[in-house]
């Protein structure tokens, strides 16, 4: 087995500190973390530890540091072009929510056309379902032994870890239904996916969409209930780099305890309890701990991408390498890109949007015409805290999500306050009356603000739309919202149709 290891940033001139407030500089290191071969710490500080491959599970879980490893190799599962760093953001579902005008053509014009049985889109559906799977099968195996002796951990250590790793198992499965499972609007009790919560070699059996999510809302709940006493973020305990190695530093990089409300209030809308989803969004924005990117950080170029509203992020210290010809203005034909007249369209000729200004660049040359994503390049200062984010949650859904709700319960005043919320942070001017048609406004939203970041599709297909914006495809018709199990599952498992 091969391990890699990214090494600590160290700063002897500046001690950074955690005390409730988005303000720590620092990173945590990833480790890849296999299914049964783990790496262990050979000395004190987690971050620093040399890897050694076929160490035993007992031998892992015998210290604190060893549970530190084994959380930070989930993490470290997600930093993956098959998934979050790529096609899971701006590569294969960016092309299904038709986000580009340009892309690798004979990489994904099967994915723009749906054609889910042709080679490229089969790839990389099969790629999500096991690359996740692996994740979840990490987060079971550390949970497995977390309880074995919880006097171990030091402080609310214990608490911090197993309630992210339950919350990583629901996130990574709630994904998975996202992607497997058809939309709640279409019929809860049709066969999704399976349910892991051990690492077993048995087969789990193929639940419902109303049993997923009841799944992943059991699993957040008791890391809510771990995280609101434990979390730093929650309770304010001062943490520095020379405490617990720096373990608690930078919350943001962690799912943390708001980051947990966050994804309860997704995973309600889908589900339609629209009260608690409203609940759960108002719990992390009157947090106030997530402020909106200054246009001074975005001017700059400090602050691409929203660091500062980043509710969880991925720490990906390969970002510049894997968007090396992802983003240039040379016109590759690599490149995602959209041209200036749809940009324009995205954001309704209003070219003072802060995101419009700062977050694109022109093509060159023969390409001029051509407008490139600057959200995941590397930023122009130096300091660390903005570096190297691929952002999962942002302080931006919640309030989207409190606009809808509010605007479902009649509450027109209220859900145009909370739409301008977001356009002021983003310098447009308050809405004075809702668009006539509040759901086309909220998608064209979504677009404007996740451009990139994998989240349009799957509101298309919570609200089980027809028409995706720029595709003649009937969606619904088409059962385009739904990718088919991989062949393995519906071989070897013998799972029902999931569509």
């Amino acid at each position: 087995m091969h391990i890699t290891m990214n090494h600590k940033e160290h700063s002897n001139n500046n001690i950074r500190t955690w005390k409730g407030r988005v303000k720590s500089n620092s990173y945590f290191s990833l480790f890849i973390l296999s299914l049964f071969t783990l790496a262990m710490a050979s000395c004190n500080d987690w971050l620093d530890v040399q890897p050694r491959s076929q160490v035993e599970d007992t031998e892992l879980f015998e210290t604190e540091s060893g549970f530190k490893e084994a959380l930070a190799g989930i993490y470290s599962s997600m930093v993956s072009t098959s998934t979050y760093t790529k096609e899971a953001t701006y590569g294969f579902i960016g092309v299904l929510a038709h986000e580009w005008d340009f892309f690798y053509a004979s990489q994904y014009d099967d994915a723009a056309a749906f054609n889910y049985d042709a080679s490229y889109p089969t790839g990389y559906i099969r790629s999500i379902w096991a690359n996740s799977y692996s994740g979840i099968a990490n987060a079971n195996n550390l949970l497995a032994h977390i309880d074995e002796n919880p006097n171990m951990f030091s402080t609310d250590n214990h608490d911090v870890i197993k309630g992210e790793a339950l919350a990583l198992r629901a996130f990574l499965h709630f994904d998975l239904l996202r992607c497997f499972g058809v939309s709640f609007a279409v019929n809860p009790e049709q066969p999704a996916i399976p349910y892991s919560t051990a690492l077993s070699y048995r087969v789990f059996p193929q639940l419902t969409v109303q049993e997923v999510a009841d799944a992943v809302l059991a699993d957040l709940k008791t890391a809510e209930a771990l995280l609101e006493k434990a979390d730093p973020i929650v309770t304010g305990r001062e943490i520095t780099e020379s405490i617990d190695n720096g373990y608690m530093l930078n919350r943001q990089l962690h799912l943390n305890y708001y980051a947990v409300k966050a994804l309860e209030a997704r995973v309600y809308m889908w589900t339609g309890n629209y009260d608690l989803a409203l609940e759960a969004a108002d719990v992390v924005i009157n947090a106030d701990l997530f402020p909106w990117a200054t246009v001074a950080n975005l001017q700059a170029g400090y602050d691409r991408s929203l660091a500062t509203e980043h509710l969880f992020a991925l720490n990906n210290l390969t970002m510049q390498a894997d968007i090396a010809d992802r983003f240039f203005d040379d016109g590759s034909q690599y490149s995602f890109a959209v041209t200036r007249d749809r940009l324009l369209d995205y954001f309704d000729n209003a070219t003072q949007d802060y995101r419009y200004t700062f977050l694109f660049k022109s093509g060159s040359a023969t390409h001029a015409n051509n407008r490139y994503l600057m959200k995941y390049d590397a930023p122009a200062g130096s300091t660390t805290y903005y570096n190297y984010k691929m952002p999962l949650l942002r302080i931006a859904e919640p309030v989207l999500i409190r606009a809808e709700v509010l605007y479902r319960q009649g509450d027109t005043d209220g859900a145009r306050a909370a739409l301008n919320q977001l356009r002021v942070a983003r310098n447009l001017p308050a809405l004075t009356e809702l668009p006539s048609d509040f759901y086309l406004e909220l998608i064209r939203e979504y677009r404007r603000e996740f451009l990139g970041e994998g989240q349009l599709f799957f509101l298309y297909k919570r609200l089980n739309r027809q028409t995706i914006l720029y595709s003649d495809v009937d969606a619904v018709a088409e059962k385009v919202y739904t990718f088919p199990l991989p062949i393995t599952e519906t071989e070897a498992a013998q799972r029902e149709d999931n569509k």
